[in-house]
């Protein structure tokens, strides 16, 4: 039985640039390694998906082991661990959206002025909140109501299941850690706790910026030990959402 540590990306950079860490998630992702270490946590194989976030929490969290003389192993590049493609989905489902929901439009058209207002200042709140507007399009999205060129909620959904594949074969009770984003991790709990799409997106919402999960892994059966775990980041300001 392998042990599988799911850890979220530390908090990204701003709405119109997601993909890299702020300075503030390079830093949570840092404290992640450095608890690891102090929990005597050892990993026999690394994944993350080929998202730039994934890749660079990956890198803060195998620096902390560097630092203290503590192997870590090579990161394994899985693109299957990569989270959806939010800005797609608004630009095939958005504008069919606001046709048939005045409020959506209103929303977005808000959501739009403020990003744009912000002057992508990374301290500016739009930057770090999930809106209305934003769950309504992935609903959209997740119940399939409009049609899209890009990946569907159940391609995506299986592709991130698939990754079981890749965790078979290892060693017996090896622990092993995936570097990944919000919606992979509550589908893989999700999967373990046998729950409902709708479910699977709220606990997506709760989940921190470089927080862990951890689920067991026997044949094809998930156990979850720990949902969400951030005892690294211990104080208010450290613990951030997007």
């Amino acid at each position: 039985m392998s042990t599988v540590y799911l850890v979220r990306h530390g908090q990204a950079g701003t709405r119109d640039s997601y993909d890299s860490l702020s300075e503030l998630g390079s830093r949570q992702a840092r404290l992640l390694g450095k608890y690891f270490i102090s929990q005597k946590i050892e990993f026999s194989r690394a994944f993350a998906g080929e998202m730039l976030r994934h890749q660079e929490t990956a890198a803060e969290v195998g620096a902390a082991y560097t630092a203290a003389g503590i192997d870590f192993p090579d990161i394994v590049v899985e693109p299957n661990w990569n989270e959806f493609d939010l800005d797609r989905i608004y630009r095939d489902i958005g504008p069919q959206l606001s046709m048939a929901d005045a409020g959506f439009r209103q929303e977005f058209e808000s959501l739009t002025e403020e990003i744009h207002a912000s002057g992508s200042s990374p301290e500016a709140r739009i930057h770090r909140r999930w809106m209305p507007c934003d769950t309504k399009v992935v609903l959209a999205w997740m119940e399939g109501r409009y049609s899209s060129q890009g990946e569907t909620w159940k391609d995506f959904r299986n592709r991130v299941a698939a990754c079981q594949l890749t965790i078979r074969g290892g060693q017996k009770d090896e622990n092993i850690v995936v570097f990944t984003s919000a919606m992979p991790t509550a589908i893989w709990t999700g999967m373990a706790l046998d729950i409902s799409d709708q479910r699977v997106m709220q606990l997506a919402g709760v989940l921190y910026n470089a927080s862990y999960t951890v689920l067991r892994v026997r044949e094809e059966q998930l156990q979850l030990f720990m949902f969400n775990a951030i005892p690294h980041l211990t104080v208010p300001e450290l613990r951030t959402h997007r």
